[in-house]
C-alpha cells in the first residue's frame, strides 16, 4: 500500500488506496479522525480515496495523526510519498530527458557531414 501526503501548518492530505471505491472504510475513517481533539473538520473522497484533514496545529500535529492513521492500518510511513518527493522525482526525470536531448544535439552537430554520421545515427 502507498500513500501520499501533503501537509501544511492546518492541513493534511492524504491519499490512501484502501479507502478508495470504499464508503464504509472511508466513514471509518472520517469518525476516527473526528475523535481526535484538534480536528477541526474532515473530507473524504472514496473516489480519489483522499481525506482532507483541517486541524488546529497548536492542539494536535499532522505527525499524531498521521501516527493514528498508521495505527489503524490505513498508512505506512516507509512507503508514504510526500509532496516534495513527487516533485523532486518529476524534476529528476525531466533533468535526465534534457541531459540526454543535448547530448543528442551536440554529437549530431560533432558528426554532421562526417563518415561518422551513420555511427552517430546508430549510438
Amino acid at each position: 500500500m502507498s500513500c501520499y501526503v501533503h501537509d501544511i501548518p492546518g492541513r493534511l492530505r492524504v491519499k490512501i488506496p484502501s479507502i478508495k471505491g470504499s464508503p464504509n472504510a472511508a466513514n471509518h475513517v472520517e469518525q476516527l479522525l473526528k475523535a481526535i481533539e484538534g480536528i477541526d473538520s474532515t473530507a473524504v473522497n472514496t473516489l480519489t480515496g483522499s481525506i482532507v484533514i483541517n486541524y488546529d496545529a497548536r492542539i494536535v500535529s499532522s505527525e499524531a495523526v498521521l501516527g493514528i492513521l498508521e495505527q489503524k492500518g490505513y498508512f505506512e510511513a516507509l512507503k508514504a510519498l510526500s509532496n516534495d518527493n513527487t516533485i523532486e522525482a518529476a524534476l529528476s526525470k525531466a533533468g535526465s530527458l534534457v541531459g540526454k536531448a543535448v547530448l543528442g544535439v551536440v554529437l549530431e552537430k560533432a558528426f554532421e557531414g562526417s563518415a561518422l554520421s551513420l555511427l552517430a545515427a546508430l549510438i
